[in-house]
């Protein structure tokens, strides 16, 4: 698995991480039980502290989306797919509070769509 840093982005380089192998790992291009780099390794090949790499590995770890096997490194997890569950329900409560406040869809989707571009910090 490749991973690349945009160093002129205004997202932070451990969510750029976090959020390439969370794309990785929900796409299926890094398959349940893939090997990542080791902290060290990839903190190195990046030019980053390892902190960095490691903020990135630890929220990959409580999203469910990898799972570190102590001296096996840390591996795609089969509960990848968790975090995607967790998503949808959250949309979905999204959706009905929207609907409750008599918001028209195409309103609640514009203002979901403006939370996520600042989010992501398009």
């Amino acid at each position: 698995m490749l991973i690349s840093l945009d160093p002129a982005s205004a997202v932070p380089p451990f969510e750029q991480i976090r959020a390439q192998i969370a794309a990785a790992a929900a796409s299926g291009a890094a398959p349940v039980g893939t090997r990542l780099p080791t902290v060290r390794k990839l903190a190195e090949d990046l030019g980053l502290a390892v902190n960095t790499v490691a903020k990135a590995y630890r929220e990959l770890e409580s999203a469910g989306v990898v799972e570190t096997r102590g001296r096996a490194g840390t591996v795609i997890a089969a509960s990848g797919d968790r975090a995607l569950a967790e998503l949808a329900s959250a949309a979905a409560r999204y959706a009905q509070r929207a609907k409750s406040l008599g918001l028209p869809p195409a309103q609640a989707l514009d203002l979901l769509t403006t939370a996520l571009h600042e989010a992501y910090g398009d």
